[in-house]
């Protein structure tokens, strides 16, 4: 779940710059902050590293911050754009 995670991380932060992808990616993100938590609490009971779980948590949490801040941009943009028609 940890590598999951991870993945899923990866896939937001990249996808959180494309346009169109980025509504797709946002679900991504979702779910790296999820599996992150719950792989974190299954490793922590484990007693083992838990690095790779953070990491993809922490990336969940960028990417889910840089494609809500990517859609308001795009919104603000498409907004500005109307008001000159």
């Amino acid at each position: 779940m940890a590598t999951a995670a991870l993945v899923c991380g990866i896939l937001g932060l990249i996808g959180g710059f494309i346009p169109v992808i980025q509504y797709f990616t946002l679900v991504l993100s979702i779910v790296a902050i999820i599996l992150g938590i719950k792989a974190k609490k299954d490793l922590q009971e484990q007693s083992q590293p838990t690095g790779t779980a953070t990491a993809g948590m922490v990336l969940g949490i960028i990417s889910v911050a840089i494609t809500v801040i990517s859609i308001i941009a795009v919104a603000a943009c498409a907004g500005s754009l109307l008001s000159l028609l």
